[in-house]
């Protein structure tokens, strides 16, 4: 048996294992935010995030102490057609200063709360500083623009290496993960995949990235068009559509989503690259979906119709477009403000008031 088959076999027994998050632990969480003192459904969808998380960890007692964002970084051939601003020496740069700790998601999560960690999955250099885990599956992946970006080996391994990680944070006691990226070019890879996984014409999905000119744009549109026209991946077979257009950080986000599916781990979408490696896990694995929170919704034009098709609504819109899992790293402090009121505000009966009925329409 080659890896290949070997990967295949392995991913198939685990996403036949993935369930339904757990319906009871639902409703005793319903029940327990409809009996605080305060109008029913008062916090909208907070509560509902909540009561997500109840059926996720499979108690109402629902608990997010300790967080994690893990940052898959990654370089991507197709920066060689000039669809991006900056080289690929930036992602090397950037992925070190996660684990310095200076960078701006290190930031914001010393503010939420989070752990952020860096997982070198197929930056383009040698990566030495101490904090980054080295998942390296390549350095970088190849132009997409002239052939596939990564052999469906490497895809998988890399949806296998986020899975691991999924597991790995479920071991070590972590309730919570969210996901980000760094790569430059990777805005090039996941409007591909957008493109390709939604049926939508390139220029609809795609942005400017970190701050294309207008002919930058016209580049990366008519290099992800000439992509999809010669590598023909299959709409059908998110594994094609992810090995063809895709990238290591992309395959390894969308193995944290179904990490945590089968870990029973809530995840955190991000921005367009997140929201991107979130469809394509669902296109593997529909029930992984139940598993995910969106958090914001970001610049990057095909970030609100990937939502829509997830069936999701984002509660923030800051207009972001830094990655990193700066998005999802500031919805956290959201959704521990509508757990301090789940778990600390007094009853209708501790109160001697009447319980609050949902009368409805007349």
């Amino acid at each position: 048996m080659d890896m290949e088959e070997f990967y295949s076999r392995q991913l198939q027994c685990l996403l036949g294992q993935v369930r339904k998050p757990d319906e009871i632990a639902m409703e005793a969480s319903r029940r327990h935010w409809d009996g605080i003192a305060k109008p029913i459904a008062g916090l909208g969808e907070m509560e509902r995030l909540i009561t997500k998380i109840a059926g996720i960890q499979g108690t109402a007692d629902v608990n997010i102490d300790r967080k994690a964002v893990i940052v898959f970084c990654a370089d991507h051939g197709v920066t060689k057609e000039g669809v991006t601003q900056t080289d690929s020496s930036v992602t090397a740069i950037v992925t070190e200063n996660f684990a310095k700790g200076i960078a701006s998601v290190n930031r914001m999560a010393e503010v939420a709360g989070a752990t952020v960690i860096p997982v070198d999955i197929g930056v383009a250099a040698d990566i030495r500083e101490p904090g980054v885990r080295n998942s390296k599956i390549a350095y970088g992946s190849a132009n997409l623009r002239r052939e596939p970006a990564m052999t469906m080996e490497q895809a998988m391994e890399a949806i296998h290496i986020g899975i691991g990680i999924a597991g790995e944070m479920k071991s070590a006691g972590y309730d919570l993960l969210a996901a980000g990226e760094m790569g430059i070019g990777n805005t090039t890879t996941s409007s591909a995949v957008a493109s390709v996984l939604l049926n939508r014409p390139v220029d609809v999905m795609t942005g400017r990235g970190a701050g294309l000119t207008s002919e930058g744009l016209k580049r990366k549109i008519r290099a992800i068009e000439k992509a999809i026209e010669m590598n023909r991946p299959d709409a059908e077979d998110a594994l094609d559509v992810l090995a063809k257009v895709g990238g290591f950080d992309l395959a390894g986000l969308a193995g944290v989503y179904l990490g945590g599916a089968y870990y029973r781990l809530p995840v955190v979408i991000d921005g367009f690259i997140s929201a991107v490696a979130a469809l394509a896990a669902v296109r593997l694995c529909p029930v992984s979906r139940e598993y995910m929170l969106a958090s914001h919704v970001s610049k990057e034009p095909g970030t609100q119709m990937i939502l829509d098709e997830l069936g999701m609504s984002a509660s923030l819109t800051c207009d972001m477009c830094l990655g990193e899992g700066t998005g999802a790293v500031a919805f956290l402090p959201v959704l521990e403000m509508a757990l301090e009121v789940y778990q600390k505000m007094s009853t209708f009966s501790e109160n001697n008031i009447e319980d609050y009925e949902e009368l409805g329409d007349k």
